[in-house]
């Protein structure tokens, strides 16, 4: 069964974790290894950009099926263990920490095939009361604990191994769309356009599964999954998947699946 662990080291080292396990770990012992990010609109003076932060700074998120040869194959890479205690918490050698399933379902529900929770549109009736929402807001409403329309984002809170946090999920509004937006300081190691795009593809382009079509996901951290699918909705699917030892009902990007 597969499951998600945290392993903590300095804020600004993460990307080098990453590298690190996935050059000296043997690929059966994990899944998947990464960093989450989330997009944040800034607006400065005339010109309005995108951001790409850290949404857990210092977290690295791993997912196994063999924890326990993972925790000792991390021990035994005397580099691995070095950096990680580097980065550990006083007093302890290094942390290696579970993540409970709902937690890490309820992270999937949120992020893209490049593990980035990508900006939330929001429609106001211009007082401040939200009319519309569509994308990660869309899944998380209940969970939110203010708004910052000027500041373009809204405060959610989760709980990750046991703790109560609170994350950013950026917004977008009207205003926002009639505006060329380009990209700022982006702080995931991922490829981006010049100018930011809501989306890529018209939705007559996605491929359209049937509802009960048997597919396999193809990105993000359940890519290699088989998922079964309850219905499209253009450019999102709604599919069932069988994880932490239960079947779970989750969107995902429709051109992130391929018949099984």
């Amino acid at each position: 069964m597969l499951h998600w662990y945290v392993i903590q080291t300095y804020t600004g080292r993460e990307e080098k974790l990453v590298k690190m396990v996935q050059r000296v770990v043997p690929g059966q012992f994990y899944h998947s290894c990464f960093v989450i990010y989330h997009e944040q609109l800034w607006k400065r003076q005339q010109e309005n950009q995108i951001h790409i932060q850290r949404t857990f700074p210092g977290y690295v998120f791993i997912a196994s099926e063999d924890p326990k040869g993972l925790f000792l194959c991390l021990k035994n890479v005397p580099s691995m263990s070095k950096l990680l205690a580097d980065g550990a918490l006083a007093g302890e050698e290094f942390t290696f920490i579970p993540v409970h399933q709902e937690e890490a379902a309820f992270l999937v529900s949120l992020l893209d095939k490049d593990h980035i929770i990508r900006l939330s549109y929001v429609a106001t009736d211009g007082k401040d009361h939200i009319t519309y929402v569509s994308g990660p807001l869309e899944a998380c409403r209940e969970n939110a604990v203010n708004y910052r329309f000027r500041k373009r984002y809204a405060s959610i809170r989760l709980m990750l191994s046991g703790e109560e946090k609170e994350i950013r999920l950026g917004l977008i509004l009207n205003d926002d769309i009639r505006r060329e937006l380009s990209f700022g300081k982006v702080e995931a190691p991922v490829q981006v356009p010049k100018k930011y795009r809501m989306s890529e593809k018209p939705v007559k382009d996605q491929p359209v599964h049937m509802p009960g079509e048997a597919v396999i996901i193809t990105a993000g951290s359940l890519a290699g999954l088989p998922a079964v699918v309850c219905r499209t909705e253009g450019r999102e699917t709604k599919i069932k998947v069988h994880l932490f030892d239960r079947d779970l009902e989750m969107k995902v990007s429709t051109e992130s699946l391929r018949t099984a």
